[in-house]
């Protein structure tokens, strides 16, 4: 099973909005750019809302029937491990296996040895290869000890779901971001050798960028550092695919890719330059819109949106705590919960709405409300009924932000 060129990964928490998901994708299809769906959702997150991953694939399905979709889509087991595969094969067919665990943890001796031997040749650099990388024995030993025993877990992890399932049927991520430093473009041609001298087709790799992709707001970080290592990184991925048979459909994925806007342009220019493929996973926006959606709907429903706020204020260390490195939130930039309260509908609606020139945005609030799933999901069905009151006025806000904030600044039309 192979990926398209492009393709953009959908989270959705409550498992509520698939249908306004894919409408987005269709619209964007009427503007020439045709993306290919993933509905993503990873195990603390279903282990947060109390949802499984036969709920994931039963949105998929429902919503690509409903709206007559009869292209490829697919189920991603996101961020998933040997510890957490199991229950996602019998529904997913995009595996995004997280090997960052295992980065750094010590391999044999001899596993050293030949690693360094086998690749000693390419200390007078890479033949072919577009960009100046300087390698020595030090460095070798150094990916070595960092790198091996990540590989070793990905050939495990995927040879675990290939005895369960055909491996001719899913698509294979190796996820490597969510460490503290990025990896060098010699890093990353070095994983990719590794991984498909482990025979793992990885149609997708995720590494880790430099600046910070923190949830639901923007890149932080040098832009130009960034747009020099992202083509160095799509250079690499050209070289892996000619020269160790790997995939063609091989690409790079952006992680924590929802409302990274000042990228965007430099990732679609890039992509178009080098004729690259990419994975986008925007995980937790479509929470934030619902909530947006939500607080526009005023009465009841804002009134809940006004509780939830109140107790994840309270609950700020708490919630923010599996969050830490993908969150930057200054306590004294968020409204006291009573404020908060006296707020009308519009003025939470636009505090929460991501348009980061608009003065009224507040990105520690919207990143508090990111991590805040947690607290609606205690509300228990009551947040359900509302989404099923408001739908309509919810899927016009996850429609627009992920077409016109989000697709069309990566894939700008003629």
């Amino acid at each position: 099973m192979k990926i398209s060129k492009y393709s953009f990964g959908m989270g959705d928490r409550f498992g509520r909005q698939g249908k306004a998901q894919l409408s987005a994708i269709l619209e964007a299809e009427k503007q020439g750019i045709v993306l290919t769906p993933v509905w993503n959702k990873s195990y603390r997150e279903h282990s947060i809302v109390g949802t499984r991953p036969a709920d994931v694939r039963k949105e998929a399905d429902e919503g690509t029937k409903a709206l007559g979709w009869n292209k490829p889509y697919f189920v991603d087991a996101d961020h998933i491990n040997l510890k957490t595969v199991d229950d996602f094969i019998p529904y997913s067919d995009f595996f995004t296996m997280d090997v960052a665990e295992a980065i750094g943890k010590p391999s044999p001796e001899d596993e050293i040895r030949d690693f360094i031997q086998n690749n000693e040749k390419y200390r007078s650099g890479i033949p072919g290869l577009e960009i100046p990388v300087a390698i020595d024995r030090e460095y070798l030993r150094r990916f070595a000890g960092q790198y091996l025993c990540a590989v070793h877990e990905a050939e495990k992890l995927y040879h675990h779901i290939s005895q369960h399932k055909n491996p001719e049927s899913f698509v294979v991520e190796v996820s490597i971001d969510e460490v503290d430093r990025p990896q060098t473009p010699a890093d990353l041609f070095f994983l990719l050798k590794t991984l498909a001298e482990k025979k793992i087709p990885l149609q997708t790799i995720a590494p880790r960028f430099t600046g910070r992709f923190n949830k639901g707001v923007d890149y932080a970080g040098d832009l130009k550092k960034f747009e020099r290592e992202f083509e160095q990184d799509l250079l690499v991925l050209n070289y892996a695919k000619k020269h160790f048979n790997l995939p063609a459909s091989l690409k790079l994925s952006i992680h924590s890719g929802s409302d990274k806007f000042s990228i965007y342009p430099l990732i679609g220019r890039l992509i178009r330059k080098h004729d690259q493929g990419i994975h986008v996973k925007t995980a937790g926006t479509t929470w934030l819109e619902e909530l947006i959606g939500l607080a526009e709907a005023g009465n009841e429903a804002l009134g809940l949106v006004k509780k939830i706020y109140a107790e994840a204020y309270d609950r700020l260390e708490e919630l923010t705590a599996p969050y830490a490195e993908v969150i930057d939130i200054d306590p004294d930039g968020l409204p006291l919960p009573r404020d908060f309260h006296a707020w009308n509908n519009q003025k939470i609606a636009t505090a929460l709405r991501h348009v980061p020139d608009n003065p009224a945005f507040n990105p520690n609030l919207r990143q508090l409300m990111h991590v805040a799933y947690k607290v609606a999901a205690e509300t228990g069905r009551h947040y359900f009924e509302l989404l099923d009151k408001y739908e309509e006025i919810i899927a016009r806000q996850v429609r627009e932000n992920l077409l016109d904030r989000h697709i069309l600044r990566i894939f700008p039309t003629e």
